[in-house]
């Protein structure tokens, strides 16, 4: 069983920035893929961005250019850097890894972003 651990969501004002972690309970270098979704108030969930195990990356439209997802394998640690945030960036953020044919999520983190 893997385990995810989401931290660094907050309370920000409209154009500020985020940093969200996940440390995952396994080798980065074990996931095949890294996908940070959201989760709206009454909208479905979303896929905000996602990183390969070969590097490649994937955006929402709506975060291109705002968003960055990256990894540390020495910390076991995936981030989601998000910088000029918006009022409809808000939301709850999931973080979920695909291992082992497998797909596991974390608690999330609320995102509050204030006009």
């Amino acid at each position: 069983q893997v385990q995810l651990v989401e931290s660094g969501g907050g309370l920000v004002q409209y154009g500020g920035s985020l940093r969200l972690s996940c440390v995952v309970s396994v080798s980065i270098n074990s996931i095949e893929v890294i996908t940070w979704y959201r989760q709206a108030p009454g909208k479905q969930l979303e896929m905000v961005a996602s990183l390969e195990k070969e590097g490649n990356t994937d955006y929402a439209d709506s975060v291109k250019g705002r968003f960055a997802v990256s990894r540390d394998n020495a910390e076991n640690a995936v981030y989601l850097q998000m910088n000029r945030l918006k009022t409809e960036d808000t939301g709850v953020y999931f973080c979920n890894v695909y291992v082992d044919y497998n797909n596991y999520s974390g608690q999330g983190t609320q995102v509050t972003v204030s006009s």
